[in-house]
C-alpha cells in the first residue's frame, strides 16, 4: 500500500538522524505502508574476529529496518522506540553485503510488533537468510 510524500519524507528525514545508521553506511531501499528495506555494506570496520559481518551489524540493521516499518503505521507527530527485540541468527554474515526488510506483524495504537529478515548477499548476488529478529515498538508523542 501506498504512504503518502509526508510519511516517506518523515521516514527518510527520521532515519538521516541516526548517526550509527550513517557510521555502517545503511541507507533505504525500500518505503511501503508497514514494511521497510534497508540495505549496508559488510565494512572491514564492522568484521568480527572471524572475518564474518559482526552480529551487532546484523542486529542494527534488522532492528532499524523493523523499527521504520512500525513508523509507517504510527501517527503522522510519532516517532518510534524499540521496547524490546529478540535476533535469531540463523547463519554467518558472510559477503558483500545485507538487507534487512522489517515489517508490521501487528499495528497497535500503543504497541507494533515487528518482526526483520536479514539476508547477507555474495559477490555473486546469492542471498543466504541469516537472521530473524522479532520485537516490539512504541510510538514515542510530543
Amino acid at each position: 500500500m501506498a504512504l503518502s510524500p509526508q510519511v516517506i519524507q518523515k521516514l527518510h528525514k527520521s532515519f538521516a538522524a541516526q548517526a550509527m545508521m550513517d557510521t555502517i553506511g545503511a541507507s533505504i531501499e525500500d518505503i511501503s505502508k508497514g514494511q521497510v528495506t534497508l540495505i549496508s555494506e559488510i565494512r572491514p570496520s564492522c568484521l568480527q574476529q572471524h572475518g564474518f559481518g559482526h552480529a551487532a551489524l546484523t542486529f542494527a540493521l534488522g532492528d532499524t529496518a523493523a523499527g521504520y516499518a512500525a513508523l509507517s503505521v504510527m501517527p503522522d507527530e510519532a516517532e518510534v522506540l524499540t521496547t524490546e527485540m529478540k535476533i535469531n541468527l540463523l547463519a554467518p554474515s558472510k559477503g558483500r553485503r545485507l538487507r534487512a526488510v522489517g515489517r508490521v506483524i501487528k499495528p497497535g495504537r500503543r504497541l507494533v510488533i515487528t518482526q526483520a529478515d536479514v539476508y547477507a548477499e555474495d559477490e555473486s548476488g546469492t542471498e543466504t537468510h541469516i537472521a530473524l529478529l522479532t520485537g516490539t515498538m512504541i510510538p514515542v508523542l510530543p
